[in-house]
């Protein structure tokens, strides 16, 4: 059991944020376990043809560990919604030091791996071609799904406030995962080992994953405590948006806005929509200031972005799944 002590003041400076970063690190995961590629597999199979050309030794051998990854290759976040070429510099930026107590903590008491020990050895020659092949992967594999995993990221976020505002600090955990409670002045995390982070006063940081299977806790006392944890809807984040064709609902309101409003399950930006789409942010923005005055799609602030979704009447129009 991980024991989290919580003061006064880290209750008060909980927040959220999202990682483009541990999104890649966690969806190499799938490459390497079987059984979670089930989850995934419409990403898998239509990402699979750009992944297999890349030179990603060290980034596999580094991912490898069935329940751990190394601590410089996942800092947390610094602020609510980061690029990933600001997380990557993170990575750029790590130590001798820190780059070989991750790995030490992947291999425990067996020998570094070929694959690792040049990476061991000199870290300071070795980091910028760890940091070449993550940013290769992140393009070929992540960047292209990227605006569906973040509007699935904003949901949840946005769900989490709305548990957090009408039902308190209890609420918001309870719903948050199984295995992480809210007791007293505590957060319990139910893993196999025994471990007291004391009060940081620093708050609390909740990361949501979507292909992050369970919670992860990071150690590092000069942090804030940050917990990753799966995002509500993953199951449906590969779900083809249906196909508006020759429906009614095109004949009513013409082929694009019906390819868009199909689009609008979760909350996306205009920018988002524009590119599933195939149309320009300003055109993309006009069908929707139309369709939301038509009362089939919400809008509503999220920090620089506006995001849109699809009302109930909108969903009915599109007729059943």
């Amino acid at each position: 059991m991980i024991e989290i002590r919580l003061s006064g003041t880290d209750l008060s400076l909980i927040r959220f944020a999202r990682s483009p970063l541990e999104e890649t690190v966690h969806s190499l995961a799938v490459l390497h376990n079987p059984r979670r590629r089930a989850l995934h597999r419409p990403w898998l199979d239509a990402m699979l043809g750009h992944i297999r050309p890349l030179d990603l030794d060290l980034l596999l051998a580094l991912t490898s560990a069935p329940h751990a990854l190394p601590d410089f290759l996942c800092t947390p976040p610094t602020r609510a919604a980061p690029t990933f070429e600001e997380e990557l510099d993170t990575v750029r930026a790590a130590t001798s030091e820190q780059v070989r107590a991750g790995i030490d903590e992947l291999r425990g008491s067996s020998p570094v791996s070929p694959a690792l020990r040049p990476l061991y050895d000199d870290a300071t020659g070795h980091l910028a071609r760890l940091v070449d092949q993550l940013a290769a992967y992140w393009r070929a594999a992540l960047h292209p799904v990227w605006p569906r995993l973040r509007s699935l990221l904003d949901a949840d976020i946005a769900h989490r406030a709305h548990c957090l505002t009408t039902g308190g600090l209890t609420a918001l955990f309870d719903d948050l995962h199984p295995d992480l409670g809210y007791r007293g002045d505590s957060l319990h995390v139910r893993k196999p080992l025994r471990y007291q982070r004391p009060v940081t006063n620093q708050g609390v940081l909740l990361v949501p994953t979507v292909f992050g299977q369970r919670l992860s806790v990071l150690y590092d006392e000069n942090r804030a405590p940050a917990i990753g944890y799966p995002a509500r809807g993953i199951g449906e984040v590969w779900t083809s948006a249906p196909d508006t064709d020759g429906t009614p609902l095109e004949e009513l309101v013409g082929r694009t806005r019906a390819r868009i409003l199909a689009h609008l399950d979760m909350p996306l930006s205009t920018t988002s929509v524009a590119t599933l789409v195939a149309m320009t942010p300003p055109t993309a923005n006009h069908h929707l200031a139309v369709l939301r005055r038509c009362r089939l799609v919400t809008s509503r602030r999220s920090g620089r972005e506006v995001l849109y979704q699809r009302t109930d009447l909108g969903t009915s129009l599109l007729g059943p799944p």
